[in-house]
């Protein structure tokens, strides 16, 4: 054999496996399954839900927890509100509502309104001083004045007993309970609000009624 025909069966040789091997790639990628989407993340309920967390529905063999982490002053939890209302007056009986704090240092009185919602639980009436601060936010979100002499306001208007109320809205313990619910949101990727948790997964949809009932209808047919 000559070296020229060597050299073209060689390359002759090459051609050919370099032909089988394409084929076979081919022919794989034609039977690979597709890839798998990775299952968003599951934040411990521990985390999520404190012993002391608020629950503004607790029923007993709820199959279904929505914590939402939530600026008092914002906005968007503002318009958030009324869906959120309704969902609960509708899932009430079935699903677990969860109220967690987590006042956003640029809004002026964040985090003394959810001061004030904290002392006001101290006298029973939580629910209702958190209703006023969503239903009256026109009167004292969005400004860069203390709004203490409104919530002091709108102790007066629940009926509260205001030297306790005023007393509980100051102590370091009331502003450490804030904080801890902060400190959780931010440990468990909360970056704005509102932010809702559904069974421990972030919701990454519009915190809209519709948006929100889909994934609890979900997870309660499950």
């Amino acid at each position: 054999m000559t070296k020229n025909t060597k050299v073209s069966l060689t390359v002759v040789a090459v051609v050919v496996a370099v032909v089988a091997a394409l084929l076979v790639v081919t022919d794989l990628g034609e039977d690979a399954p597709a890839a798998q989407v990775d299952a968003p993340p599951v934040v411990p309920a521990s985390i999520l839900v404190r012993p002391d967390s608020h629950r503004l529905s607790d029923p007993a063999g709820s199959k279904v927890t929505v914590v939402e982490f939530l600026d008092l002053e914002c906005e968007a939890c503002g318009a958030a509100y009324p869906g959120v209302e309704r969902l609960r007056a509708e899932y009430g009986d079935r699903v677990t509502f969860v109220l967690r704090y987590f006042p956003i240092p640029s809004h002026q009185n964040a985090e003394l309104a959810a001061r004030a919602v904290e002392a006001a639980g101290k006298q029973g009436k939580l629910e209702p001083m958190y209703r006023l601060m969503f239903e009256k936010q026109p009167e004292w979100g969005d400004q860069q004045v203390s709004h203490r002499e409104t919530f002091l306001g709108f102790a007066r208007e629940l009926g509260l007993d205001l030297p306790a109320f005023e007393t509980a809205l100051d102590d370091p313990v009331t502003l450490g309970r804030v904080l801890a619910d902060r400190t959780d949101g931010a440990n468990v990727g909360v970056e704005g609000t509102p932010t809702f948790f559904v069974n421990g997964v972030k919701f990454t949809g519009s915190p809209s009624y519709q948006g929100l009932k889909a994934v609890i209808d979900r997870e309660l047919a499950r």
